[in-house]
């Protein structure tokens, strides 16, 4: 591209997070875990992410919430990946707590019991994990990375994908649910094949 041609670019200036000054897609998924009360505690989040090629999963927390403690309490979690007709019960996991601790928003979300470790998921995700806990590396900034082993995982059979199967006909029937923070939403219904080049290895 010719250098006349060229995109401006902005300068963010990094005394504060850059987080907010652009829009950045990433999955959403509901982290379930147990309080110190016995109560069952959801939380949406959306810095998640596979940690390798194996069966490890990740996502960002702060040591302050609920989340945190209670999964380095209890040494394990679940994780619910909502289906697009489910923002609004996603939303209402992110309640804020009432004065005595609890959420009640949460007991109106429908749930299901995980089958492997004590917890639950949002009933009709599309993808539904059951997690041990690994290890929490902590001090990014304020926040701390969760790392769990899954030991139990489920998928919605829209959303499976298999031989027989076109991949964009499997999204185009299992729509996938994006967060673009900050603040919304978007719903992808159609994709094309990456064009990676000849002889590319993972």
């Amino acid at each position: 591209m010719p250098q006349d041609s060229m995109r401006e670019m902005v300068s963010l200036e990094l005394e504060h997070p850059i987080w907010d000054r652009f829009f950045l897609p990433a999955p959403l998924a509901v982290i379930g875990s147990r309080e110190e009360t016995g109560e069952w505690d959801l939380a949406p989040k959306h810095m998640v992410t596979p940690l390798s090629w194996d069966n490890y999963f990740g996502f960002v927390c702060a040591p302050s919430h609920s989340t945190y403690s209670n999964i380095q309490r209890e040494g394990v979690f679940t994780v619910s990946f909502p289906q697009v007709d489910q923002v609004v019960m996603t939303s209402l996991t992110a309640s804020p707590r009432w004065e005595d601790g609890s959420k009640v928003e949460v007991k109106a979300v429908p749930t299901v019991p995980a089958r492997f470790i004590e917890g639950i998921f949002l009933r009709d995700s599309s993808m539904m994990l059951e997690c041990e806990l690994d290890r929490i590396i902590d001090d990014f900034g304020a926040n701390s990375l969760i790392a769990g082993k899954i030991v139990a995982a489920q998928v919605h059979e829209d959303a499976l994908r298999a031989d027989d199967r076109d991949d964009q006909e499997v999204i185009a029937q299992s729509p996938l649910l994006v967060y673009l923070h900050p603040g919304r939403f978007a719903r992808i219904t159609l994709s094309d094949s990456f064009p990676f080049p000849t002889g590319f290895r993972r």
